[in-house]
């Protein structure tokens, strides 16, 4: 098969991508596998994990994660609904455990699974902190970001196929081969990650803000991850933007999130 039928095998499929709108920035957003899929299997992955790790229950850590949860999600609720997205969250099924886990991390599955590991709760430092995170990986699953990926990884595999198939009788197929698959990767799916990660960092100002937490302690949240130390590469060659960048976003984005707070009648912010 030639280059070019392989590049119009690889048009034809993009053309056929499905769409949605992001609700919090209005742009078309990839959605090959549709959220009737996606989420019933990411219920049964957040169970299974769940049965293969220890929940904390009863201390006040992990109660202030379950009430900073629910504060995040009824903003997330408060907000649609008033941008005429009411019903948008009726098949998630929130909830909200803590883990014991030195790992400082935490994550939201589609569909509003949400798990802190213990180890970064030193880090968030209290309830605001946490909130800030809460915000940030709620914002992930309010915009599909799961989806999106989800999506662009699909079309990544029939590009490579294309590619493959075009080059196949070249001297220098491995050459063209490795070039796509170091190229895609670079110029395509980690500014596509980075991406995602600022929008979900500017989205999450906005719910932590309408559930009143002071949106500028998203950016004492990144000084404090900064200065816990550990290696990073360089932003182009990372899936998320460098501490710093987000810092310095994150001032920037602060006022006007509480302005955004302010239209559902929050006027003071825990910090």
């Amino acid at each position: 098969m030639k280059l070019k039928q392989s590049i119009a095998i690889i048009a034809i499929a993009l053309l056929v991508v499905a769409c949605t709108t992001n609700p919090f920035t209005g742009k078309s957003t990839l959605a090959l596998v549709p959220n009737s899929q996606i989420l019933p299997m990411a219920f049964q992955q957040y169970d299974q994990f769940l049965t293969e790790n220890k929940v904390v229950t009863g201390t006040a850590d992990a109660r202030m994660v379950t009430n900073v949860g629910q504060k995040i999600s009824a903003a997330a609720e408060r907000y649609l609904t008033a941008n005429g997205y009411a019903g948008y969250l009726k098949d998630y099924a929130w909830e909200y455990k803590l883990v014991d886990d030195p790992t400082v991390n935490a994550w939201c599955m589609p569909g509003g699974k949400i798990v802190f590991y213990t180890g970064i709760m030193p880090i968030a430092a209290d309830e605001a902190g946490v909130a800030a995170i809460m915000g940030h990986e709620v914002a992930h699953a309010l915009a599909n970001h799961g989806q999106q990926r989800m999506s662009a990884s699909q079309i990544q595999q029939v590009a490579a196929v294309g590619v493959a198939v075009g080059t196949a009788s070249s001297e220098n197929a491995a050459i063209y081969n490795q070039a796509f698959g170091v190229g895609s990767n670079v110029l395509g799916m980690l500014p596509f990650s980075r991406s995602h990660e600022t929008e979900a960092d500017r989205i999450g100002l906005t719910l932590m803000a309408i559930a009143g937490y002071d949106p500028i302690v998203g950016a004492r949240l990144w000084e404090s991850m900064s200065a816990a130390g550990g290696g990073a590469p360089p932003e182009f060659l990372s899936t998320h933007p460098a501490n710093q960048t987000r810092i310095d976003n994150i001032k920037s984005w602060a006022p006007e999130a509480r302005a955004e707070a302010k239209k559902f009648g929050v006027t003071t912010f825990k910090k």
